[in-house]
Parts: structure tokens; C-alpha cells; sequence
């Protein structure tokens, strides 16, 4: 198996690279933000290049795509089976909230294998429980990039059964409070719900195959924040 890395780059937005790479989430300038005492703090996304583009949703802190070169392969908010570069990528339809997605409009889950390892983007899921077809969509898994900050997503303990339910080997937890964002609650709460064991990265990045747990006793790594 290849060394497959994962880099944070905030709130939902990560590269995983292995001997292909794939990006998920982009962001831009979220200027707009601080009219409405709200901070996004994050470094701009600059130099990056993917083979293979995901977007899990339409809002400006997922979906800038210009940020990204390499002419990747993108799939835009929308479900389906798709093949790429980096083989079939599953995109499993969502909510961005627990009404059906009348307040906060739809969301994709993304599913994929990298180098042997199958990986699992939730975006920013907000429905209360996974549905039975989406669990078996999303079939099984060994890294689950997963949010845990509440508001307009899952966190504290819905957060918690969700893990338990898809039974990964690691997890990451995003799109929680930072220094760099005002407007999510910490991890605190999904940490204490799940009790698994917690490693906390002092970087931004991490290799995945030396974190891995098993699916009875996951390691939850929790990234720094990235920093200018």
C-alpha cells in the first residue's frame, strides 16, 4: 500500500494525496463573512494541484474551484457513480440540515479508494442519522474525514454515532471552531461522546497508514490548524 497523506487546509478542505491526488472542498475569499461578525481566518488555498476535484456543496467555503490546478477531474454536488482518474468515486445524495434540506439546500457525501484505502467525505452533512441506503452506499471504510463542529452540521454525539455506525480505522475530524473561525463549537464534544483514542497532530498533515486503528478501536487525529 502506498503512503497516502492527508492535508488540512481548514474547515472542510483537504488534499489526499497518493500516487494520484485528490482535493475536496476548495475555498476562496470569504471576505463577505465579516459583515456578519463571523472571522474565516484560514490561509488562501495557493500552489496546489489534483487529479481528481470532489465538491460536496455550493457554498463559498466548498466550492471555489479555480483555486485548484491541474486541470483535475472535478464532481460538482450532485450523486451519482463516476469514474476518474483515481477510479470509481461514489457520491452518495445528503442534506446540509435535519429538515430535508429546506433550510440549507443538499450536500454530497463522497466515497473513494486511494492506494487501498477507502475514504469518506461527509461534507457538511447535517441530517440527524444516515439513512439505511446512504449506509450502504457508502459501504465500508478506513479513513472518515467526518464534521464535528454542530451548527449547520452533525457534532457532539451525532457525530459520535456515526462513526460508530460506519466503523472506520481512523478519523478526522473537520469543520469545527478554530483560532481561524468563530462560528462552529470545538471538537470537545464529539471527542467526549465517541471516547476513542485521540492523537493530536502537531501539523497540518499527516501520513494515514501510520495513524490507522482497527474498526473496533479507531484512532481519532485530530490536525493542527493550518497556519500562513
Amino acid at each position: 500500500m502506498a503512503k497516502v497523506r492527508i492535508r488540512w487546509y481548514g474547515q472542510s478542505t483537504f488534499l489526499i494525496s497518493g500516487e494520484r491526488s485528490v482535493f475536496i472542498d476548495p475555498f476562496g475569499a470569504m471576505d463577505g463573512l465579516a459583515e456578519r461578525g463571523l472571522r474565516f481566518d484560514y490561509p488562501p488555498i495557493e500552489n496546489v494541484e489534483a487529479d481528481v476535484l470532489l465538491v460536496t456543496d455550493e457554498h463559498a467555503d466548498h466550492n471555489v474551484v479555480e483555486v485548484v490546478g491541474g486541470s483535475p477531474e472535478i464532481v460538482r454536488s450532485t450523486a451519482g457513480t463516476f469514474e476518474t482518474p483515481v477510479g470509481e468515486v461514489i457520491a452518495v445524495a445528503s442534506e446540509h440540515d435535519d429538515v430535508a434540506g429546506t433550510l440549507r439546500g443538499p450536500n454530497t457525501i463522497f466515497r473513494f479508494t486511494l492506494d487501498g484505502l477507502r475514504i469518506a467525505h461527509l461534507g457538511d452533512f447535517g441530517q440527524a442519522v444516515l439513512r439505511p441506503e446512504q449506509r450502504e452506499a457508502i459501504g465500508e471504510v478506513d479513513v472518515l474525514l467526518l464534521p464535528v463542529g454542530g451548527g449547520p452540521t452533525v457534532g457532539g454525539e451525532s457525530a459520535a454515532a456515526i462513526v460508530r455506525e460506519l466503523r472506520p480505522r481512523l478519523v478526522v475530524p473537520m469543520h469545527y471552531r478554530t483560532e481561524a473561525v468563530n462560528f462552529l463549537e470545538p471538537p470537545d464534544e464529539f471527542l467526549a461522546a465517541l471516547g476513542a483514542r485521540v492523537e493530536r497532530v502537531d501539523d497540518s498533515e499527516l501520513e494515514a497508514g501510520v495513524l490507522l486503528g482497527t474498526a473496533d478501536d479507531p484512532t481519532v487525529a485530530l490536525l493542527a490548524p493550518p497556519k500562513s
